[in-house]
């Protein structure tokens, strides 16, 4: 069995931002290896809304055959940025073909809800399987690993099965 392939995908607008950190965290967590692919979307700039660039037509082909996608940014007016839209706007339905991760940071609990209500039913519909919870964590505490321990135990059985089975395979 070879070893899954990974994606990070952040949509925070500063680039190397907290999010990154958080995001780049789960695929160690969850395959035990560093993330095979980053795209911090705050380092591609205008080219994300030239729809001929070929580097961005690239990152998504690439993201959409990863077997383990993190996409990740800080909650917006409850929401996930513009700048990650503009992004998963490329993707066409089904093209994410892997298991996917929706996490979103925020200052506080009041939107905690934010990765199932948004950014999960965007990513199912896109085509990702995501067998469990979305993931948000206070960005105050997006360098401890307690603040994700619970969602991780709960999370890491289905995700490592499905990563375990070969792609197109059902549980």
């Amino acid at each position: 069995m070879t070893a899954p392939t990974t994606a990070v995908v952040v949509g925070n607008p500063k680039a190397a931002s907290r999010t990154l950190t958080a995001a780049s965290y789960l695929p160690r967590e969850l395959s035990g290896a560093e993330p095979d692919l980053v795209v911090d979307l705050a380092t591609i700039g205008a080219e994300l809304v030239n729809w001929r660039a070929a580097g961005v037509n690239d990152l998504v082909a690439e993201v959409g055959r990863a077997d383990l996608v993190v996409v990740a940014c800080p909650t917006y007016k409850a929401t996930y940025t513009g700048l990650l839209k503009l992004f998963l706007d490329r993707f066409s339905v089904g093209q994410l073909t892997g298991v996917a991760v929706p996490l979103m940071l925020g200052a506080g609990p009041t939107h905690a809800l934010a990765p199932e209500i948004g950014l999960r039913p965007l990513l199912t519909h896109l085509g990702a399987l995501v067998p469990t919870s979305g993931l948000y964590v206070l960005d105050h505490e997006y360098d401890d690993p307690a603040a994700y321990a619970d969602w991780l135990a709960g999370a890491r059985p289905a995700i490592s099965a499905l990563l375990a089975q070969p792609r197109g395979a059902s549980a």
